[in-house]
């Protein structure tokens, strides 16, 4: 009901563009479809993405601002009797190509991650490639963009390159359980990759997703630098394949925060343990870092290092108690070089150039409530990113 109120005053005002939503749950939200949206907003074009970022629901307006018609057509929308149900999974590029979108202003989001403390962010956009690459440059040459980008993505960015303040990342590989690809065009993409002399970073959120990443990584021979984006559920067994391919493992904690209470609904009751582990990975040897998954996530890291603190939900419940972190494994979390995330911790050197931020609060008392904690300055490269 509150989703459908609120596209529908959306809808209401003023200007006849694109509707634009993101971070739809069916578990929040309920199932909804094109004809769920033409219900709630059936003037505007609109179009809802699932928090998953793999799927865009569309009501009839925004099919036919993209010229899909209810017949039998050559786009990738799914269609039930040749009637498109408004579902697009994992077709992004051929959306960007109908919407003629453009590259987005970068100030505003700058200036925000300074407030928090950050000095460098990693792009982990799996479609990246030298446009987007030169719009960071454009970006960071015209002030806007105050932190250090790596930027991940597709074989577009090879080889490796980098110029100050920016650097080409891992390649970014994303895995669907529902449709895998196959096993040995996986393992020759994970080569290619390497003989560029990058890593490569596979997003996988289910178990079966991780055990196959795992074995295509094992058969193409493992990098350093290779990772698993998520590992969000991983029993035992998973946490012994990791460590025994060398991987590591880059998870977002503060999904057991903001979703921890849809996860302890759906999630079968002897999964609830093996949900974003920590402590587990980290006893193993297994390099641990940690990422926001913005905009899919609150890209606060105070509060995803409270959560891997606390492991509790909003309504104050706990999630997997034993994997929870000690504070020096939580800074750990944010403190290595993006390339090889869970690595050696950065310290601070007399001489060396300051990239640091101050706190609100002496370190006594910071992890009583990371939540909370404020940041009063961010210097990064030497220069003063915030000043509060």
């Amino acid at each position: 009901a509150a989703l459908a109120q609120a596209l529908g005053t959306r809808a209401a005002r003023a200007g006849g563009g694109w509707l634009r939503g993101v971070g739809y749950h069916e578990s929040v939200a309920g199932e909804i479809d094109r004809w769920w949206l033409d219900r709630v907003a059936p003037e505007r074009p609109l179009r809802i993405q699932h928090r998953s970022g793999q799927l865009w629901i569309f009501n009839s307006a925004g099919l036919r601002s993209l010229g899909v018609g209810d017949g039998a057509g050559d786009d990738p929308f799914e269609r039930h009797g040749g009637t498109p149900s408004g579902r697009l999974y994992g077709a992004d590029a051929w959306l960007r190509a109908r919407l003629g979108t453009r590259m987005p202003a970068l100030g505003e989001a700058s200036l925000r991650l300074a407030r928090l403390g950050i000095t460098g962010v990693t792009d982990a956009g799996p479609d990246n490639g030298a446009g987007e690459f030169r719009h960071f440059a454009r970006e960071r040459a015209g002030g806007r963009l105050l932190q250090d980008v790596l930027v991940m993505g597709s074989a577009g960015l090879d080889p490796a390159w980098s110029r100050p303040g920016l650097a080409v990342g891992a390649t970014k590989i994303h895995l669907r359980e529902s449709a895998l690809p196959d096993f040995g065009a996986m393992r020759e993409r994970i080569v290619q990759s390497h003989a560029a002399g990058r890593a490569v970073a596979v997003h996988c959120v289910t178990q079966a997703e991780l055990v196959f990443a795992v074995g295509a990584l094992q058969a193409a021979g493992v990098r350093r630098g290779d990772r698993l984006e998520h590992a969000s559920l991983a029993s035992p067994e998973a946490v012994a394949l990791v460590r025994e391919a060398g991987l590591h493992v880059v998870t977002q904690p503060h999904f057991l925060f903001e979703r921890g209470d849809a996860y302890l609904s759906a999630v079968p009751a002897q999964d609830i343990a093996h949900l974003y582990r920590a402590r587990s990975f980290v006893i193993a040897g297994v390099p641990l870092g940690a990422g926001s998954d913005a905009p899919y996530g609150d890209i606060d890291p105070w509060r995803a290092m409270d959560a891997a603190l606390r492991r509790t939900s909003r309504a104050g419940r706990v999630l997997g108690a034993d994997e929870a972190l000690d504070p020096a494994a939580v800074l750990r979390l944010y403190g290595s070089h993006p390339l090889h995330p869970g690595g050696p911790c950065r310290s601070l050197a007399a001489g060396a150039v300051a990239d640091l931020c101050v706190l609100d609060r002496p370190w006594e008392g910071l992890f009583e409530d990371l939540a909370a904690v404020r940041v009063r300055l961010t210097v990064g490269c030497g220069r003063v990113l915030h000043a509060a």
